[in-house]
């Protein structure tokens, strides 16, 4: 692998210089008036990025996937029932999390390339009278299967039903990527990471909570220390850590913020939609389909591309690797050796963006594939061509 390269996986992502430059920075004590002055604004631009005034936001040094536990152990008890959807890996990996935890899952199984059911939920939030269900697991951006789901429709089934659950979001690939409306769309725990959309390294969950699940925490039983939101929060009102932080990745994160914001999430979002519209037109232009199963599906953070059947899609992955060190995303659970993904999040432009068509391309075509080399290319170009925004002063 080359580290001139960019990367098309789907996390962690690219990082700008800007950002790298603030997480390397010299040791800094942690109790000083200065780590306050990047705790603070970090986890504020956190909350406009949420689209939140009333979530708080708590920043502990994991993952996203250390972001589910929090979400879980902070709200919930042992033997507590959660609804959800398993439509792809990282779903499926949140409720493993749940059972280990002795929760009782009750799993809507839908196909791998579709969204979540939010009528099917309709129905059984709607049957639970004993509210018996006390929380409801969505993932946003199902990485697996560049599959997106409606997290307004999800609410919109538990308003139907008249059910009090708690709507928790996987919102690992989306946040700071794709629109994500934590206040409009009722979301009471938003989860995610620093390495996908904040564009820093891997290191820090990034969790969102609103009133309702503030509310829920003195009363959840589930075991918890490291991860209890109650410690994090004395600390923060007393400007530091329950225990040693990571610094460098807080500075980060404070000053992927100002980027993000500075750039304007619109623009952001629109960004990362017209290089995925180019991503998908260069697949078009190569015969291929994606998982999603229809366009409303498509993400706009990865796309995940079946090969033809009998083909194992992993060689793509492995190839591009050895042979021209760019890194792609293999085939996940159901999808494994079906598909590869590019990912096309965090700091990326259209110029990026056709590098990494054009060695998907002479991966195919060396493979055997009947690619024409620059049949994706050139459909990306007319995309890019045609949406291109104006350049502006980066000064």
């Amino acid at each position: 692998m080359s580290f001139q390269n960019p990367v098309f996986i789907p996390g962690p992502t690219n990082m700008p210089e800007s950002l790298r430059r603030a997480v390397d920075m010299p040791t800094l004590d942690h109790r000083s008036s200065l780590f306050a002055e990047m705790l603070h604004p970090a986890r504020a631009g956190v909350k406009q990025v949420l689209k939140s005034l009333d979530a708080e936001v708590f920043l502990f040094p994991s993952t996203g996937t250390g972001g589910w536990e929090i979400a879980l152990t902070n709200t919930l008890s042992p033997g507590d029932t959660v609804l959800a959807a398993r439509n792809g890996m990282f779903s499926h990996r949140w409720i493993d999390m749940c059972q280990r935890h002795g929760l009782n899952v009750e799993i809507v199984e839908t196909e791998w390339g579709q969204r979540i059911p939010a009528g099917r939920f309709e129905e059984i939030l709607t049957a639970d009278r004993t509210h018996r269900i006390r929380a409801v697991l969505a993932t946003h951006n199902e990485t697996a299967t560049g599959v997106k789901s409606d997290i307004a429709a999800v609410r919109g089934a538990m308003d139907a039903a008249g059910h009090p659950a708690l709507l928790f979001v996987d919102g690992v690939s989306s946040i700071a990527s794709m629109d994500f409306r934590m206040d409009e769309w009722g979301v009471d725990i938003a989860v995610t990471g620093s390495q996908k959309g904040f564009m820093l390294p891997a290191g820090l969950a990034i969790v969102g909570f609103s009133p309702r699940a503030m509310a829920a925490v003195d009363t959840a039983r589930l075991p918890r220390t490291f991860f209890d939101i109650r410690d994090m929060g004395r600390s923060y009102a007393a400007n530091g850590y329950p225990y040693t932080p990571a610094v460098g990745l807080l500075n980060g994160l404070r000053q992927s913020c100002d980027m993000l914001l500075g750039e304007g999430l619109d623009n952001v979002f629109a960004r990362h939609r017209r290089i995925a519209d180019g991503v998908r037109a260069a697949v078009k232009a190569w015969g291929l389909e994606l998982c999603a199963a229809s366009p409303d599906l498509y993400s706009d953070s990865v796309s995940a591309i079946r090969t033809p059947d009998g083909f194992n899609a992993t060689s793509i992955v492995t190839h591009a690797a050895d042979t021209y060190g760019v890194a792609f995303g293999v085939g996940l659970g159901e999808v494994a050796g079906k598909v590869f993904r590019i990912g096309h999040l965090g700091m990326l432009t259209d110029v990026l963006a056709l590098s990494g068509i054009a060695t998907a391309e002479m991966c195919m075509a060396d493979l055997g594939l009947d690619i024409r080399l620059g049949s994706g290319v050139a459909a990306a170009q007319e995309v890019y061509r045609a949406s291109a925004p104006a350049l502006k002063d980066a000064a």
